[in-house]
């Protein structure tokens, strides 16, 4: 497998990922399109940048459901350390 140098918004997105820690679940395959996604957006968006638009909804959605999973998680901690017994 060859490595090639990750442009400005895959190393970004790279750089964010990895600050979630391990991922579980559907997380390593939301990465992984994330990361796809980024390095079209590196690579000018295609069909002459027409499609930047949508290469960049499509990855801020994909992000944002890496991030919701976690959300849910952490509100589950809080919510055991917060009721009674």
């Amino acid at each position: 497998m060859s490595k090639h140098p990750a442009g400005r918004v895959e190393a970004a997105v790279r750089s964010d990922i990895e600050q979630l820690g391990d991922l579980v679940g559907v997380e390593p395959s939301l990465s992984e399109m994330a990361f796809t996604l980024a390095r079209e957006i590196d690579a000018g968006g295609g069909d002459e940048g027409k499609l930047l638009p949508q290469l960049n909804r499509e990855l801020r959605q994909t992000l944002a459901q890496l991030l919701e999973g976690r959300a849910s998680d952490d509100d589950d901690d809080l919510g055991d350390l917060g009721s009674p017994d």
